[in-house]
């Protein structure tokens, strides 16, 4: 028996899981046979992934490291994905060794790892919970052991929300996360679009999975940050969000926007 009373023996091996194609494209080992061959598929019908992720997840650096030096010490992580070095609390910890970080994945192969991210940091927890419950993720008590929701927070929605349908009701969802957040938080935010490319073939790739691919124009990306204030240069594609390196080739291809918003009030 896991962390949040989950059995190994639970995890479902038959369906490839977004966390695990993605581990598979960044060239981790925490994935299985399904997984990889969803990849090679997902790479096949979109060449320019495996590039994409690795802008995506330089984003996320980036936006940490913004977060962190406008003074938030605590960070909520949802949709984390397995561990890939360096992980946030890892990034955050360059800037202020004192932030607080709560991962939360619905993958229990990610809470299987909960024990060596805690060994390194006291102030780490790993949380088995689902986006789609947003009231259970910041009312559940490891979410609360490590964040004060009176304080300021960080929320991570990074390369998840593209996983829910319209139907699922995201943007309801991201507001009922931001009414739980204080003045002063910030919401770090990523997406798929199919802006730039047919991708509707990537799509296929995802109706085998156990999340479907949901691609949103920018403005419907856009939407998800009502009630924040978007800072610059506001809503990019994540190679050109506050770049520290020249972009890598072909970046004007990637189909994932990020941005990074405060909540003023």
């Amino acid at each position: 028996m896991g962390q949040d009373g989950f059995r190994g023996t639970e995890i479902d091996t038959s369906r490839p899981h977004p966390a695990r194609i993605y581990d598979y494209l960044l060239g981790g080992k925490d994935n299985y046979t399904v997984d990889q061959r969803a990849g090679d598929e997902l790479a096949a019908a979109a060449p320019e992934v495996r590039i994409g992720l690795q802008a995506n997840r330089a984003f996320l650096q980036r936006a940490v490291r913004y977060v962190v030096a406008h003074g938030v010490r605590q960070i909520l992580d949802i949709g984390t994905g397995l561990p890939t070095s360096p992980n946030v609390h890892e990034v955050a910890h360059e800037t202020a060794p004192q932030v607080r970080v709560a991962y939360v994945d619905n993958d229990p192969i990610v809470a299987a790892h909960a024990n060596a991210l805690l060994s390194k940091s006291g102030a780490t927890s790993v949380v088995l919970g689902d986006l789609r419950d947003p009231r259970a993720v910041v009312d559940h008590p490891d979410v609360r052991r490590t964040i004060d929701f009176d304080e300021p927070v960080a929320l991570l929605l990074v390369a998840v929300l593209h996983f829910l349908t319209d139907a699922e009701q995201p943007a309801q969802i991201v507001a009922a996360l931001r009414d739980a957040l204080p003045a002063g938080s910030f919401l770090v935010l990523s997406h798929a679009t199919g802006d730039f490319a047919d991708r509707t073939a990537a799509q296929a790739v995802y109706n085998k999975a156990t999340a479907t691919l949901s691609l949103r124009s920018r403005t419907e990306v856009e939407r998800f940050f009502d009630g924040f204030e978007l800072v610059e240069p506001g809503l990019t594609q994540v190679p050109f969000w506050r770049p520290d390196t020249t972009p890598p080739p072909r970046s004007q291809e990637i189909g994932v926007y990020g941005g990074v918003a405060r909540k003023t009030v």
